[in-house]
């Protein structure tokens, strides 16, 4: 394949995905699966929010978002995280597909690209074997900024606890629409 096909190539492998009869099947359950944890996240901490303070939804969120992950995970056959190029979890380090597809979102929405409805999907090769791989961005939202926000806008109770929680925290900053990492889910092609 020559440059020139390759990056047509790519470029057709990066347009924004919408539901059709094209699609193959394993897409459409993919985007289900990939948009059934981030609600539920939403309304967890939206409740410990009005409980306790947003610094009390730092601990619910660091301990139910992978739980959730997991459980999703268990139920539905896919691998799922989420990963950010600004991450605040170690553990949400994107892979070179993710991180590639992360950076295609943040160009996307720069181009004014509607953030909520960006994702990729992609069937690639790993050790010889086909495994399908999805992501579907992360948007900021306004409950967000409560910990996400600018720095200089963070309550002091909040900044506490993501020093002590998260050190090396880079989940800073962001405002409203931006794109604050990803839903990546994957699973071996049966």
């Amino acid at each position: 394949m020559d440059g020139r096909n390759l990056r047509t190539a790519v470029a057709l492998m990066l347009l924004p995905l919408a539901a059709s009869a094209a699609d193959p099947a394993w897409i459409g359950e993919a985007r289900t699966v990939a948009t059934s944890v981030p609600p539920k996240l939403l309304a967890v901490l939206r409740a410990e929010i009005d409980k306790g303070g947003p610094e009390g939804a730092i601990a619910t969120c660091s301990e139910v978002a992978p739980q959730l992950a997991r459980e999703a995970s268990q139920a539905s056959g896919w691998a799922i995280r989420r990963v950010s190029l600004r991450q605040r979890n170690p553990k949400a380090v994107p892979d070179d597909w993710e991180r590639a597809t992360l950076q295609d979102f943040d160009r996307r929405a720069a181009a004014g690209e509607n953030p909520a409805t960006l994702e990729r999907a992609e069937a690639v090769s790993v050790d010889g074997q086909t495994v399908w791989r999805y992501m579907r961005a992360l948007p900021t939202q306004e409950l967000c900024l409560n910990c996400h926000g600018p720095a200089d806008k963070l309550s002091a109770a909040v900044r506490a606890q993501l020093q002590s929680r998260y050190p090396n925290d880079l989940a800073v900053g962001y405002s409203v629409g931006q794109i604050r990492g990803a839903m990546t889910i994957r699973k071996p092609q049966p």
